[in-house]
């Protein structure tokens, strides 16, 4: 089992920025890949940002050059830096770490609202 916890959300004009983190527990030896995704309510999941343990990043082209994913793996953490950010970056945003079987661990999410 891998717990995820974030943290970081929050209010920000359009143009601001934000970073998000999340910490990983439990069962975190193994982890490889962590990533971010975001979820507006009755919408999909968008996938924002993978990065795998040796620091290979990728990114969607709807963020590529605003976001950034970093991670501590002496810290279990994982970041999400988020420039000029837009009022459609409004969302939920859960930090994620694939399982074995092809489902995912994630966070309770937290909130990201850009106003105009």
């Amino acid at each position: 089992q891998v717990q995820l916890v974030e943290s970081g959300g929050g209010v920000v004009q359009a143009g601001g920025s934000l970073r998000l983190s999340c910490v990983a527990s439990g069962s975190i030896s193994s982890i490889n890949v962590m990533g971010w995704f975001r979820q507006v309510p009755g919408g999909q999941r968008e996938s924002l940002a993978t990065i795998t343990n040796g620091g290979s990043v990728s990114y969607p082209d709807s963020v590529k050059g605003r976001f950034a994913i970093s991670r501590d793996n002496t810290k279990n953490t994982v970041h999400l830096q988020m420039n000029r950010l837009k009022p459609e970056d409004t969302a939920v945003y859960f930090c994620y770490v694939p399982k074995p079987d092809g489902d995912f661990y994630w966070g309770q999410g937290t909130q990201v609202t850009v106003t105009s």
